[in-house]
């Protein structure tokens, strides 16, 4: 059964990290909060704008100058000791982004979006060949673990910006994926009186409607009411859905030193699944004896084919100043998730001649009526999550050296209470699906409460020196337990164990950055990370995965073009992998895989009229370690070897065609592997996206075309068995207004 969420110089310097930087960082914020602060009078400067100069606030146009993501404090990008990405709103419109968050990734360098193609009810995410989809999902800096299929999702509609940290961020978050987070960035209210209602449609039939409202309820009290409703056919056969959220907020601020914004969330989710993902191999990237599989074709069985979620989500942020210039920050949200699913979906195709009806796990010949394998799956999901997270952070000097300070202590909850069936289900045509046979129980195989609690305390100090010098220390300290109660199963109905297992990590980041005058930065970094995870091992003590990453580049920032340049290579290394042998079935934390890569990527408002993104990246993964050795030295499947990405747009400034614009875009992903023995590739395949708009007297008007000519290609392979087709041609129509 596959489930969705699938030397010596190095062991010194991962020493020195993890206890000096740790150390030091600590030291440092110790020694800043014992610091007297002397009062400085300063001339009263009076700032105005629309959030540039925010990490968190709208971006303009397509470059983002500021984030909060890669230090939690809010820090120029040129000063942040890694790659960050951030798509702006504005970005995410003209490129009609209205379905999902992995859509919004498509044009960023070092992430792999959608890897198996359309999936309605996931987000799959993918960074620096590590999957982030579990550890790697953040929502205002919060983590939304995922596990299972007990994983939430956020409608693109409720977000302001998306930011993609590269690299470990264990020092500022605690267990995360290693090859970066993303951090999914909320409107908020805005302190002004504004609304907005857009409304449309796209060539599925697929029908949308949403609205945000920002108004004053009186002095120092604010809202933001954010809606949306969906609903219609999938592109594939049968599928459909119904989906809509709810955002309710409200700030609060007692003076210019004292905020508290108080939000809610409530989502949810009514489909029949899409087809097109969860394919072999032979008849998706290569054709069978019949031909390829009809990527718009649906296997699964439409009177019992189900999908539905319901989350809600109540949390607030408060922030206050001190008469020192000393900031707390505290960040809560508890979360609730109910998700259920019972569908049946292919895997592989049908052997009639096994002795026990069975998947072809070989390119074996196809059955005369081209019959593929099907398994009968139905889970259910509920998810109790609440997450806290507390900042202090302030400045000081120390003799010629300017301190830039942040303390915290964070608190992670998670607790998944699920059951998954599955059965041998009645397999059905790849060219001629028929539905409605009698399809077999579905056996309870897991029945577990798995509760996973992590505490944290950590410590960044950003020094400045000598006109331009940054070094930058992160240290951290984490303590993580986990709980997995497993219930009675069809295989062992007296089955009542726990398994239960704590452990401690410390992480670090140094990095070193010089600012020229002319707008170039050029850093490099060390860093180590943890990832705990959830999975009994052979040997019973299950260990967090471990590594760190050494990375190199150059930020510019001209004076002469609002744009931002970024370029950097690195080599990221991940132990204590779960494996699995291949004799005895049974796991173990013996696996390390390798990355290396270069990253490029640009983002420019060249003028009124012109703005630009452009990415581009190279990836070298390898299996360094297994317990099966015959895949050493092999690259695991899925990552494509290189993606390249453009996107122009223009918009008339003057004329009889004032308010019209015109983008248009391509996106190259390189060659794959489908399996990790290396024997099969998804070869690439180059898209072509457009989109045209016209804006007038706050009326809005937009046409997008995602995949302009239809290509159909594999997006990705998880196994031979495990195909997706790629995004078809979407056009999607928007009517808009402001007031």
């Amino acid at each position: 059964m596959i489930s969705k969420v699938k030397g010596t110089a190095g062991t010194s310097i991962r020493a020195a990290l993890r206890g000096g930087v740790a150390g030091a960082a600590i030291l440092a914020a110790m020694t800043a909060a014992a610091q007297e602060q002397q009062a400085t009078p300063l001339a009263t400067v009076v700032v105005e704008g629309t959030g540039e100069g925010s990490g968190t606030g709208p971006v303009e146009g397509y470059v983002a100058k500021d984030t909060t993501t890669g230090s939690k404090t809010d820090t120029p990008l040129s000063e942040i000791p890694q790659s960050v990405s951030v798509i702006g709103r504005q970005e995410i419109e003209d490129r009609g982004i209205v379905n999902k968050v992995d859509e919004i990734l498509r044009y960023t360098p070092g992430v792999t979006a959608e890897p198996f193609g359309v999936d309605p009810d996931t987000d799959w995410f993918y960074i620096r060949g590590f999957d982030a989809t579990q550890t790697g999902v953040f929502l205002d800096g919060l983590n939304l673990f995922s596990y299972g299929f007990g994983g939430f999702q956020v409608d693109p509609f409720m977000l302001e910006r998306v930011e993609v940290l590269k690299g470990p961020a264990s020092v500022l978050y605690g267990g995360a994926n290693p090859g970066g987070i993303i951090n999914m960035v909320s409107k908020r209210p805005t302190g002004e009186t504004s609304a907005y209602v857009e409304t449309g449609i796209n060539s599925n039939a697929n029908a949308f409607a949403g609205f945000d409202v920002n108004g004053i309820l009186n002095e120092g009290v604010n809202y933001r009411v954010t809606g949306k409703v969906a609903g219609g056919e999938n592109y594939t056969d049968y599928s459909n859905d119904l989906r809509g959220f709810i955002m309710p907020q409200v700030t609060f601020e007692k003076d210019d030193a004292t905020s508290l914004t108080v939000y809610g969330v409530l989502q949810g989710l009514d489909q029949r699944h899409s087809g097109g993902s969860f394919l072999p191999y032979i008849g998706t990237v290569e054709a069978a004896s019949f031909g390829k599989i009809d990527r718009r074709a649906f296997f699964g069985e439409p009177d019992i084919d189900t999908g539905t979620y319901v989350q809600q989500m109540l949390g607030y942020e408060f922030k206050h100043e001190f008469d020192n210039g000393w900031r707390f920050t505290q960040n809560l949200r508890y979360g609730h998730l109910y998700k259920h699913e019972n569908a049946p979906y292919t895997y592989g195709y049908y052997d009639p001649d096994a002795v026990f009806p069975a998947p072809s796990y070989v390119n074996a010949p196809v059955t005369p009526d081209n019959l593929l394998y099907r398994l009968g799956f139905e889970h259910t999901s509920k998810v109790d999550t609440f997450a806290v997270d507390n900042r202090l952070e302030g400045e000081f000097d120390t003799g010629a050296l300017n301190h830039t300070v942040l303390v915290g202590l964070d608190y992670k909850f998670y607790r998944l209470d699920q059951e998954q069936a599955s059965s041998a289900a009645t397999p059905i045509s790849a060219t001629d699906p028929i539905y409605g046979a009698l399809q077999p129980p579905n056996r309870i195989y897991i029945n577990q409460e798995i509760t996973q609690q992590q505490l944290g305390v950590y410590a960044q100090d950003q020094i400045r020196f000598g006109d331009g010098w940054i070094v930058t220390l992160n240290g951290r300290y984490d303590y993580v337990d986990t709980e997995t109660e497993n219930g009675p199963t069809y295989w062992d109905p007296a089955q009542n164990s726990t398994f239960d297992y704590n452990e401690s990590a410390l992480s670090g980041r140094a990095g070193l950055a010089y600012e020229f005058a002319n707008g170039v930065t050029p850093y490099i970094s060390a860093s180590t990370f943890f990832n705990p995870i959830v999975a009994v091992t052979l040997t019973g003590n299950t260990k967090p995965e471990e590594g760190d990453q050494f990375e190199a580049g150059v930020k510019y920032e001209p004076a002469f073009l609002d744009g931002v340049f970024t370029a950097a290579v690195y080599q990221l290394t991940k132990q204590n992998v779960v494996v699995t042998d291949p004799l005895t079935m049974l796991s173990s934390q013996m696996g390390e895989v390798r990355s290396r890569g270069i990253e490029l990527e640009g983002k420019v408002n060249i003028n009124e009229s012109w703005k630009l993104i452009a990415g581009l990246e190279f990836i070298d993964l390898e299996i360094t370690k297994d317990a099966n050795s015959a895949l050493i030295g092999n690259t695991p499947y899925l990552i494509p070897d290189t993606q390249a990405s453009l996107w122009l747009d223009y918009t008339v400034q003057d004329g009889a065609l004032e308010g019209m614009s015109f983008g248009a875009g391509v996106r190259y992903q390189g060659e794959s592997w489908a399996d990790n023995e290396n024997t099969a590739k998804v070869p690439s395949a180059t898209v072509f996206d457009a989109g045209i708009r016209y804006e007038k007297n706050d009326w809005g008007a937009a046409l997008n075309v995602a995949n302009l000519f239809d290509k159909e290609y594999v997006s990705g392979c998880g196994g031979l068995l495990v195909c997706g087709y790629g995004d078809a041609r979407t056009i999607t129509f928007k009517l808009s207004k402001k007031w």
